[in-house]
């Protein structure tokens, strides 16, 4: 008996994947190294030509003294709460439930560093000036992710910010931003970021999501900070002997892509309203305030994929690659807009949504 295709293997073979920029494949590398000299000498040991030059001008774009490259966010988000906690005498850190330390990290902060998480907010919206004004233990440093990924890439706002941060440096607790999206988040907000940043003592971003390279960090803060920040990734088997290939592809990416984090912004709108149309579907946020939202039906997985795996299959259009179950009985799944979406075919696309709303309007039924 043949076996029906999963979500996963549909979404692959679609002529239309509507999220990211491209495949993750060797292509991506191949690209961004054949636009360099093959004869560029490597970083060794956190030193060279290829990392200080790149750690200068990310240390300068987020507004920082200096910036040291990592291997990996998960590493240098650990040790940022690390030092700043060794800093205070205190094992409290302050951070969002669905906080990617707390649910994707095996309990690293605590396992390796014995740091005492307190939660903030609810898993429904991002932390607020309400929740970090009314802690009721003593932290040494509260960690924001701008935009919050799990519930939607949803943002605080700027004003509230400037209040968290004020309120912050009033009580002597540290700031870090968890900015693995950060530029994502700047069309929203409208500012610069090191004007964002500098509201923050420490500050880490990634180089893989929507940027699009292959894998990287850079953790940013004033000089003792990182000074501190390299023994650390030392001790943590990060300071590999050459890691130009990060560099590399972050380079050449943050080039093309910074320049259309508005496009991406806007584009998220325009998808997220033709899913608001569609039948037991809204987003989250309803109107997107950076390139990524949360698609949710009312229908169960069970229903809605095979939907899905239809769908895509006759219009050629991939939605997602994974759908989740939702506590309440119903899915969700993640969008993340990328170069992909300005080359869909745009009214292909809207008969794609046209079917999707007659298949769930008829499921739902």
């Amino acid at each position: 008996m043949k076996l029906l295709p999963t979500l996963s293997e549909v979404y692959n073979q679609a002529s239309y994947p509507i999220t990211g920029h491209a495949k993750r494949n060797v292509q991506v590398l191949k690209e961004a190294l054949a636009s360099y000299d093959g004869e560029l000498d490597s970083d060794v040991y956190g030193s060279g030509a290829v990392i200080e030059p790149f750690q200068e001008r990310m240390a300068k774009l987020l507004g920082k003294p200096a910036a040291v490259f990592f291997p990996s966010g998960t590493m240098a988000q650990q040790i940022a709460l690390r030092i700043w906690s060794d800093g205070a005498g205190s094992k409290k850190v302050a951070y969002h439930p669905l906080c990617h330390l707390e649910i994707h990290e095996k309990d690293g902060l605590k396992e390796l560093h014995h740091l005492e998480p307190i939660l903030l907010a609810d898993t429904t919206r991002p932390v607020r000036l309400a929740d970090v004004v009314g802690m009721e233990e003593p932290v040494a440093c509260v960690l924001l992710e701008l935009p919050q990924r799990e519930i939607g890439g949803q943002l605080p706002p700027y004003e509230e910010l400037v209040e968290i941060s004020a309120h912050c440096r009033e009580k002597g607790i540290k700031l870090h931003l968890d900015g693995a999206r950060l530029f994502e988040a700047l069309p929203y907000y409208g500012v610069a970021a090191d004007e964002l940043c500098s509201l923050f003592d420490s500050v880490y971003i990634s180089f893989y999501k929507g940027l699009g390279g292959i894998a990287g960090a850079v953790l940013a803060g004033e000089y003792d900070f990182t000074e501190e920040s390299k023994v650390w990734k030392r001790r943590h088997g990060g300071d590999l002997i050459s890691l130009y290939p990060y560099i590399l592809s972050a380079e050449y990416y943050m080039e093309r892509r910074m320049p259309r984090m508005a496009q991406y912004y806007h584009e998220a709108q325009e998808l997220a309203a033709l899913y608001n149309a569609c039948s037991t579907i809204t987003t989250v946020p309803q109107v997107p305030v950076s390139n990524m939202f949360h698609v949710h039906s009312a229908l169960p997985k069970e229903v809605l994929e095979p939907i899905l795996i239809a769908v895509i299959e006759e219009t050629g259009f991939g939605f997602t690659h994974v759908l989740r179950d939702k506590d309440d009985g119903g899915s969700y799944y993640e969008v993340s807009i990328g170069d992909r979406y300005a080359e869909l075919p745009k009214e292909k696309l809207r008969d794609a949504f046209r079917m999707l709303d007659e298949r769930v309007r008829a499921a739902a039924e």
